[in-house]
């Protein structure tokens, strides 16, 4: 794996789905949110996009909004 790859990919750590949001969010409900074991070390929570992610689900960050990572499951 390519050391590109392993700081933009993980493992799921933990997760939730947002059913009731502030204000500022509340058009995204329900969205998922994520704690992401980085393969380069360390853990960062971002939102999921696409299909839902599972504990141990594998993902990639996408793109960054607003300075939030956002991540999709991969293979």
């Amino acid at each position: 794996m390519s050391n590109a790859m392993s700081q933009t990919s993980g493992t799921i750590y933990t997760e939730t789905v947002i059913y009731s949001a502030t204000e500022a969010f509340a058009a995204d409900v329900p969205y998922q949110t994520a704690i992401v074991t980085l393969d380069a070390g360390g853990r960062v929570t971002g939102r999921i996009l696409g299909e839902r992610v599972r504990i141990d689900d594998r993902v990639a960050r996408v793109e960054f909004r607003d300075g939030v990572p956002f991540f999709r499951k991969i293979a």
